[in-house]
């Protein structure tokens, strides 16, 4: 063999490796899956522009207001990417219907803001989004929604990728912009995904708050975990939380179909025994 054809070779060799690692970091997001649990709070660290129709049917036992409630939610999230980094986000809204003995429903506050991919690393497989979202007070106060005077949550995502492995984490705050009608807290959640094919992408996760501050709205010594603050006047320091697991489905390049189901696992879990999620996400 030649110089001239061993040189060609090397130079062929090394081009498909450079080739194959840039392809590798440049689609290390492209099996990575945005979380399926606390769709509300638990935000993903990519910037896309999507629809997220959602279904949330919770349980509560009878500890909490002495007989088992159902809640179901049918909610609908947008999200749009302005720039590579920057994207609105609307991450509350739909309607709330709480089942026997209370009877009652309604639509849910509604919340928007922005995000931003302060750090990207491709070669690194690792995304730091930090955020915010301002709740109004829009919503029935049948169903706990309204009270108030709205609420800043702000948030930092981070996502660190291994190939098919990713780990996803958000730590954040609710800070009420009225004390004695809402409650504030710390809240954090993560989840661990393994890509084993497009149609079966299984996660596990956590999601979890700490109450910070007391209102006096109501006399309760837990509060809403998500979709519902209380402004419980006996929660301060109160941790709650639950684990959960399920799986996404790329049904197409650009549909993803999820499924969680989590479970209360501390504090005082009356008010969360267990949390169905369905959910459809089309980017565009």
């Amino acid at each position: 063999m030649t110089k001239s054809i061993q040189a060609q070779i090397a130079v062929a060799v090394a081009l498909a490796t450079i080739n194959a690692t840039s392809t590798m970091a440049d689609g290390w997001r492209d099996n990575a899956i945005a979380p399926v649990t606390n769709p509300i709070f638990f935000e993903t660290p990519m910037i896309q522009s999507e629809i997220r129709p959602i279904f949330l049917y919770h349980q509560m036992d009878s500890g909490f207001l002495g007989a088992p409630v159902d809640v179901r939610v049918y909610a609908v999230q947008l999200r749009y990417a302005v720039t590579e980094r920057l994207a609105i986000i609307a991450t509350k809204d739909g309607y709330v219907d709480i089942g026997k003995p209370v009877n009652q429903d309604g639509w849910a506050d509604l919340a928007a803001g922005l995000k931003y991919a302060l750090f990207q690393s491709e070669d690194n497989q690792f995304i730091v989004t930090p955020g915010f979202t301002i709740e109004l007070p829009t919503g029935n106060r049948d169903v706990f929604q309204g009270n108030g005077s709205g609420e800043l949550n702000l948030f930092v995502s981070a996502m660190k990728g291994w190939d098919n492995l990713h780990a996803t984490a958000t730590l954040g705050g609710r800070i009420p912009f009225d004390g004695d009608k809402e409650t504030s807290n710390i809240r954090y959640s993560g989840m661990l995904d393994y890509y084993v094919s497009k149609w079966l992408i299984p996660y596990v996760s956590f999601n979890a708050f700490t109450t910070l501050s007391e209102g006096n709205a109501l006399a309760f010594d837990s509060e809403g975990f998500d979709l519902i603050n209380f402004g419980s006047s006996n929660a301060s320091g109160e941790t709650q939380g639950a684990i959960g697991g399920g799986f996404r489905s790329r049904i197409l390049q650009n549909l993803d179909f999820g499924f969680g189901y989590e479970w209360g696992v501390i504090g005082k879990n009356d008010l969360f025994k267990n949390r169905y999620t369905f959910d459809l996400i089309w980017r565009f």
